[in-house]
């Protein structure tokens, strides 16, 4: 006999089936999250504090004793090391300068009196009285063309994180967040001294609240050899988010500045190896074992990361002379081998190659253009990817650099460096 069902009992039956495969289904046809871009960018805004900060400087600077003088004895173009004379007139300078401060953590804790200046004028034109970057209007200025160069980073480019280098703090990064202050998170890097690295972050794109991590391996003692030197390098600073629902790290550095060229090219910046006699080499080089160690550590536990910030040192021009291995370092060793060090040196000559030795794969993001209109310092900012996100962002990843504000006549230059930015896949 053939039972026929009733259409109520059918109709039961399929509604039954198709409850019990609909998990499955949705399961199978999920689709894979999508790469999400956005912007980052690492803009270096020179020497920049709240005006509090400015009017202490001027309060210091402007004794009859310091009158903005120079703490650094200066080294004359092609020679390695300053003169006697030299010195002495910056250790005089120093002794100034740390009475008037109040000490030496108080004097550590300003800007130096040479710090700022009225915008560099055209060669062959005279330059402008520095007494003009000696008032706070001319400060205020700064920052309000800080805040509009900011802006432009976040409206017009669709900015969500910024590595900031020669900040004193996070105060400051909420003045120059303007009105997107209230839509981003900030960390500073613990540094005893007025310069130091910080990072903003938009809210929303961390699904997790983002964790800041002072890396101070970095901050060596400059000059390293001087048994009267008080002050450091600065550290350096790394900020974790959940982007996209997988983690990533930004590491921001401001490594030391006066090694910075690896060519003849310019006889401003005469080509220098990381083992020359130069201080700022010796410096710099004392820097490279702890970053290589820093950057290893960083990519085992997060393998998508971005390394950025003012690198004070060509390493696109590294790259393009494509080094042998046996001549990254001077004894020849393969840069993939563990580093000798020796008095907190290494044998190191190359900073790219002696870093992308393959632990961890890692690819500079180089410029579209050649300076996108930035007249400040070339060369010296970088962004670099890890293996995991160039995967993530096929094919050839470009980075470029916007001017900053200015304003005709201003005091003080907005800063000495442009924002670089890109797009990136995460």
């Amino acid at each position: 006999m053939i039972r026929i069902a009733s259409p109520r009992r059918a109709l039961l039956a399929a509604l039954s089936v198709s409850l019990c495969a609909t998990p499955a289904v949705a399961q199978m046809v999920a689709p894979a999250t999508q790469p999400l871009t956005t912007g980052i960018a690492s803009f270096n805004m020179g020497w920049a504090g709240t005006p509090a900060e400015f009017a202490k400087y001027l309060a210091v600077c402007s004794t009859l004793a310091v009158n903005y003088c120079d703490t650094r004895p200066r080294i004359e173009r092609g020679a390695t090391v300053a003169t006697d004379a030299e010195k002495a007139r910056a250790a005089k300078c120093q002794e100034d300068t740390l009475a008037a401060a109040g000490g030496r953590d108080a004097s550590m804790m300003m800007a130096p009196c040479n710090a700022y200046r009225p915008p560099r004028t055209p060669p062959g034109q005279p330059r402008p009285d520095p007494a003009i970057a000696r008032a706070p209007a001319a400060y205020q200025q700064k920052i309000d063309l800080l805040t509009e160069t900011v802006d432009a980073v976040i409206s017009k480019e669709g900015v969500r994180v910024i590595a900031f280098q020669e900040v004193s703090g996070v105060d400051v990064i909420k003045l120059v967040l303007g009105k997107h202050a209230d839509k981003f998170d900030i960390c500073a890097a613990k540094h005893s001294a007025f310069q130091t690295l910080a990072f903003a972050w938009d809210k929303a794109l961390s699904s997790k609240p983002g964790v800041c991590e002072t890396e101070s391996s970095l901050s060596v003692l400059d000059p390293p050899n001087d048994p009267a030197a008080f002050r450091r390098v600065r550290p350096g600073l790394a900020l974790s988010l959940t982007v996209n629902g997988e983690p990533v790290t930004f590491l921001n550095v401001h490594l030391k500045a006066g090694c910075a060229s690896v060519t003849n090219e310019d006889a401003r910046f005469p080509g220098r190896l990381l083992d020359d006699a130069a201080e700022a080499c010796d410096v710099l080089n004392r820097q490279v074992a702890p970053l290589e160690a820093w950057l290893e550590a960083v990519a085992k536990r997060s393998p998508r990361f971005v390394w950025l910030g003012d690198f004070n040192r060509r390493i696109d021009d590294e790259e393009k002379l494509a080094i042998a291995k046996d001549k990254v370092r001077a004894d020849g060793s393969d840069p993939a081998s563990p580093n000798k060090v020796v008095n907190n040196k290494v044998p190191t000559r190359y900073l790219w190659p002696e870093l992308n030795d393959g632990t961890p794969v890692i690819y500079q993001v180089p410029l579209s253009t050649k300076e996108g209109g930035c007249t400040g310092f070339t060369g010296l900012d970088h962004i670099v990817i890890s293996e995991a996100l160039k995967k993530k962002n096929e094919g050839v990843v470009f980075s470029k650099k916007v001017g900053v504000a200015e304003k005709a006549g201003q005091g003080i230059e907005t800063s000495d460096h442009c924002p670089r930015i890109a797009q990136l896949k995460f």
